[in-house]
């Protein structure tokens, strides 16, 4: 294998390698777009095709949107919810309680009192009813008088809650985007693109894309039976492509066709702060430009997902549901306040992971126990670890009753949600699964020596097979005198950026450091300077106390690579450009 620079460890252990691209493609994209053979490389290795470059820079959602009855059980759940609305039922949306769930939900309740429908919103607690529709919920429900239920972002495998609801009355359509069996749930309609009746072309949709899909669906069914009229108004739907925006770049699905388009004009629709909710999350966050793909990743989903987290579920639907500002500023607060406690959580349970599984040998994972650890975090903690680690990681939390629960990530070419499901057919867990790259189990504490022989055996065995070392993939080395505001305002126009569509990163080699200091709590902060005396800003946010930081610091007069991302810093007034730096190398 050969790699970037012969970097095969840089300070941060990472091999660099250079993003694979046709450069013949690259050209032709250049010439063809008149953007510089940067950007062309950089749009290459993305994989974007010749005839789909254009609608790649300026996608619309005129070009891009499915007819909603393109999609299984489309027209079912159509005629069920139109039903339900033209006879003033009460219809529950019954949601998850992560960013897509509760997007999907708020979603839906917008479109439902736009259309003059009576609805409720229901979401479970994460500790105490667990992921999905449950029996006592649909009892619920049925209580209160509720006749049909949209089940969002859950319920494609909740046979026996949905056969239940069906037993007491209630008609139930889901609304998912989750893995389907060949077996579907005993309701009216299952609306999934994972459905293995579908195509497929429509897989990568996160669960409130489907939703706004099925809200287009029952809106011109609506428009077609003659609803909108006697002073009834059609809704704009394009005012909730804000939540649509949200939830898809906070599940973490590819933003590439239909979700880039999502995402772009979402941005736009956020930006104009239309939705209560939003924007008092957006001022409690302090924000203060225009809302980028990375603010709804990092910055609002965060604060959405902590009510379901270390807080109150449903908290997250309401806020974005609720047109009432005052009720919108309160729950933002709440949430921000339940988002500093899951920070302290998080922090508070990794520390004693690390410093319980220091030192160890790790052969196949990296396991970290304890005893009530809060639930909500140990994911997170997983993915720390694993970080941290460069192997699969588990952490489990136990309780008074000796079970563990348990949340796993693993690292590119490693199957752990495979392993999980083997262990629970072998009777070591009560409950697993997952997919390659998570996993979340149940075990009981008298299984768990077996559980982690169990994982070792199987996981070490992948990793010989593999070569499981952090790598770095960038998009080539560029000139100090190359990083200016018209090529990362030119670079931008690939964006947004997540998954799916990797924010360009490049080297810059053979660089002098010049005033490393400290700036904020624990970031290192730099010029970097060329042969030719080219100057350039540049910062490692959260570096302090890491090789990368340390070794900035204490230069030495030494020459490095150095690699990361090019940010536009408007900073004083003036246009500049920054590095935001991930990795070094010594030169």
């Amino acid at each position: 294998m050969s790699y970037l620079l012969d970097i095969d460890s840089s300070i941060s252990g990472k091999s660099w390698q250079d993003r694979s691209f046709d450069e013949r493609l690259a050209m032709t994209l250049s010439q063809r777009l008149n953007v510089s053979a940067l950007t062309g490389r950089v749009m290459a290795a993305r994989d974007v095709a010749l005839d789909d470059a254009q609608t790649f820079l300026t996608p619309t959602l005129r070009d891009l949107l499915p007819d909603p009855n393109r999609f299984k059980g489309m027209a079912e759940a159509v005629d069920c919810l139109c039903q339900a609305i033209q006879n003033d039922e009460l219809i529950a949306i019954f949601g998850d309680y992560d960013v897509d769930g509760a997007t999907s939900s708020a979603l839906f309740r917008r479109f439902l009192n736009a259309v003059g429908a009576k609805s409720t919103i229901y979401i479970p607690d994460r500790l105490e009813e667990g992921y999905g529709p449950n029996a006592p919920a649909m009892d619920a429900l049925k209580e209160q008088g509720v006749t049909t239920v949209v089940t969002v972002d859950c319920g494609t495998t909740a046979f026996e809650p949905l056969s239940h609801a069906r037993e007491i009355g209630l008609n139930v359509v889901v609304v998912d985007h989750h893995e389907a069996e060949v077996k579907l749930p005993d309701c009216v309609s299952v609306i999934n693109p994972k459905r293995l009746d579908e195509d497929g072309r429509y897989s990568q949709l996160a669960a409130v894309g489907v939703t706004f899909i099925f809200a287009i669906g029952i809106n011109r069914a609506l428009r077609d039976s003659g609803w909108f009229v006697d002073g009834r108004k059609e809704p704009d739907l394009r005012q909730l492509l804000d939540l649509v925006a949200l939830g898809t770049v906070c599940d973490v699905v590819p933003l590439v066709g239909l979700n880039r388009a999502f995402v772009i004009q979402g941005l736009k629709v956020m930006a104009r702060r239309g939705n209560p909710g939003l924007a008092a999350l957006v001022d409690v966050a302090g924000i203060n430009e225009t809302p980028e793909a990375y603010h709804a990743g990092f910055v609002l989903g965060p604060r959405v997902n902590a009510g379901g987290r270390v807080g109150e579920s449903y908290l997250g639907a309401t806020l974005l549901s609720t047109d009432n500002a005052r009720m919108a500023s309160e729950i933002a607060a709440q949430l921000d306040g339940y988002n500093k406690d899951r920070k302290e959580i998080e922090q508070t349970v990794l520390d004693d992971a690390i410093q319980q599984v220091d030192g160890q040998e790790h052969r196949g994972v990296v396991l970290a126990i304890g005893q009530g650890w809060h639930p909500g975090v140990i994911g997170i903690v997983a993915s720390r670890l694993k970080e941290r680690y460069s192997l699969p990681s588990c952490v489990i939390s136990f309780d008074e009753n000796d079970i563990g629960h348990g949340s796993g990530r693993s690292v590119t070419g490693v199957d752990l949600g495979t392993t999980i499901i083997a262990a629970r057919q072998s009777g070591l867990l009560l409950k697993g699964g997952g997919h390659a790259m998570a996993a979340g189990f149940s075990v009981h504490r008298e299984k768990l020596d077996d559980f982690n022989a169990f994982l070792n055996e199987r996981l070490s065995q992948q990793i010989e097979e593999q070569d499981i070392r952090p790598t770095y993939k960038c998009d080539g080395v560029i000139a100090a005198s190359a990083a200016t505001p018209a090529l990362v305002e030119e670079l931008e126009q690939v964006g947004p950026f997540g998954a799916g569509n990797p924010q360009p990163r490049f080297i810059l080699n053979h660089m002098s450091l010049q005033r490393a200091d400290v700036v904020g709590k624990d970031h290192v902060r730099c010029f970097l300077i060329d042969q030719y005396g080219v100057r350039l800003k540049a910062i490692a946010f959260r570096a302090l106390d890491t090789d990368l930081g340390q070794a900035l610091l204490n230069h030495g007069g030494k020459k490095f690579h150095i690699a990361g991302r090019l940010k536009l810093d408007t900073w004083g007034g003036g246009t500049s450009v920054q590095l935001l730096i991930d990795d070094a190398a010594y030169a």
